[in-house]
């Protein structure tokens, strides 16, 4: 059956879910906000849709991505169609009140205008069902402090492409300590130029080298903290 004659309002719920997997996997931005139309018309939940039709697709995707199958391009459509989903999802979560993994503050640091990797983490934490509140591009200390107070994240996420603007890195975090903030977050820090003993170096908590693992760190440090809360 070639892509054309997949009707999707006549697809079951469950088959609907596999070919929202498939149209992820290939960008079908389209395709996917039909199909989120349709499983909220069936009298889905919008946060099932959520998790068990876009996170679960952006799962495949950010696995096949780690291991060298898929590309950033490929990716960011991917991520683009997720976020066509998302849009038609995220009042109604907020209505409903559905969780979330955990809160994101990224920018890219001051000095720096790039910005395609930072995106794509953006809308792949999104799409892993964390909040993400993206500061953009050439970002001083003081734009992360603001958004640390305003939003209250769990996470920050510092990216750098440039040799001379990662050190700003360290300006953030070493500001951090001096607010006796900085244990109060999970810093993460990434971008091309950087690797594990840099980011120990500048005292982040983690250094990840592309979005799926930036994802996956994420998750690991939330079920940490989680742990940690019940425990206390």
């Amino acid at each position: 059956m070639s892509e054309d004659d997949i009707i999707l309002s006549e697809l079951a719920d469950d088959e609907l879910v596999l070919q929202m997997h498939d149209d992820l996997y290939d960008g079908l931005k389209e395709e996917i906000e039909e199909a989120t139309r349709i499983l909220l018309d069936r009298g889905w939940q919008p946060y099932e849709v959520l998790t068990e039709a876009l996170v679960e697709g952006m799962r495949i995707v950010g696995e096949d991505f780690r291991d060298g199958i898929l590309f950033v391009p490929e990716v960011l459509l991917s991520a683009n169609a997720m976020k066509a989903g998302m849009f038609i999802l995220r009042p109604l979560l907020v209505e409903t009140g559905a969780p979330k993994l955990g809160k994101m503050v990224i920018g890219t640091v001051k000095g720096d205008i790039h910005d395609i990797g930072k995106n794509l983490v953006g809308m792949m934490m999104e799409g892993a069902g964390f909040d993400v509140i993206d500061l953009g591009i050439n970002n001083p200390v003081e734009n992360y402090l603001a958004a640390i107070e305003e939003h209250q994240p769990d996470i920050v996420g510092m990216s750098a492409l440039l040799t001379t603007t990662m050190p700003y890195m360290k300006v953030v975090i070493d500001t951090m300590k001096e607010k006796g903030i900085r244990d109060d977050f999970v810093v993460l820090v990434g971008g091309a130029p950087l690797n594990e003993e840099f980011g120990k170096a500048v005292g982040a908590d983690a250094y990840c080298r592309d979005a799926a693992v930036a994802v996956e760190t994420a998750k690991e440090y939330m079920k940490r903290r989680h742990n940690q809360a019940q425990s206390a």
